[in-house]
């Protein structure tokens, strides 16, 4: 009865933090966004409930700041990674089939119109830039979720919308990869094998989305994702300096 006594104080005084209920199979990581310590972030303390807030045409996030599957790993091996680090499919491929590995992010709009979308990637797996550099993203609540080259536009496969891009799609899901020799983090967010198209989506109305991934690649690490209209240039919204975006409590 006393070491209950003395947890309760210890609670009640605030000296212990809440982490996340946690399955077999599940892992929570929770980050707040250290550059908004004002913000209601500061009290939320269960990732599950993130809201992450565009603010000025801009949204930029941490891809760990998501509750994942136990075969994505959280490492911390790579100075080039920001943030705590960056998340790393080590599970079985699933090359054809989205749904396995989800993990999804609330993102409250408050500009609408069209973002273009781009994350920070790098391959973890062998040494070639064509293999294990991949995967699946969606957005299922958007009204326009398209890639774009030039004059063509393509939609994922089975979303009613046609052209479909080449190479895997499914379900209304992107295969979204990266390209080059080069197999350290970079900026790149493609779909359309052998015609990279870039990705946009469009919010016809403020509010809140569910941006959601699924595993395809075993050894794709991603470090951090931006979506940015067309007041913002690509350079400016993946700079450093840009901030990450604050996030609230979904309660």
């Amino acid at each position: 009865m006393k070491f209950k006594n003395v947890a309760f104080i210890f609670l009640s005084l605030g000296l212990f933090s809440c982490t996340n209920d946690s399955s077999d199979n599940e892992e929570a990581i929770d980050i707040i966004s250290p550059e908004d310590p004002g913000d209601s972030a500061a009290t939320c303390t269960d990732v599950a409930n993130y809201v992450f807030k565009e603010k000025d045409g801009l949204v930029k996030i941490e891809f760990e700041n998501a509750v994942f599957d136990s075969n994505w790993k959280l490492k911390e091996d790579d100075n080039a990674a920001s943030g705590k680090g960056y998340m790393v499919w080590e599970g079985d491929q699933s090359l054809s089939q989205p749904g396995n590995g989800l993990a999804t992010y609330a993102i409250a709009i408050n500009e609408a119109g069209t973002y273009r979308f781009v994350w920070r990637s790098s391959v973890k797996t062998g040494t070639s830039g064509s293999d294990h550099n991949d995967t699946w993203l969606r957005f299922n609540d958007v009204s326009n979720f398209f890639a774009q080259k030039g004059e063509s536009i393509v939609y994922p496969a089975d979303s009613g919308k046609t052209p479909n891009p080449e190479g895997a799609s499914k379900d209304g899901w992107f295969k979204i990869y990266r390209s080059g020799s080069d197999l350290n983090f970079k900026w790149q967010a493609s779909t359309f094998d052998n015609n990279s198209h870039d990705i946009f989506v469009t919010f016809d109305q403020a509010g809140t989305y569910t941006m959601e991934i699924s595993a395809r690649s075993s050894g794709h690490a991603i470090d951090e994702f931006v979506l940015f209209n067309e007041s913002i240039s690509l350079a400016d919204a993946t700079a450093d300096t840009a901030v990450q975006s604050a996030i609230t409590c979904n309660n």
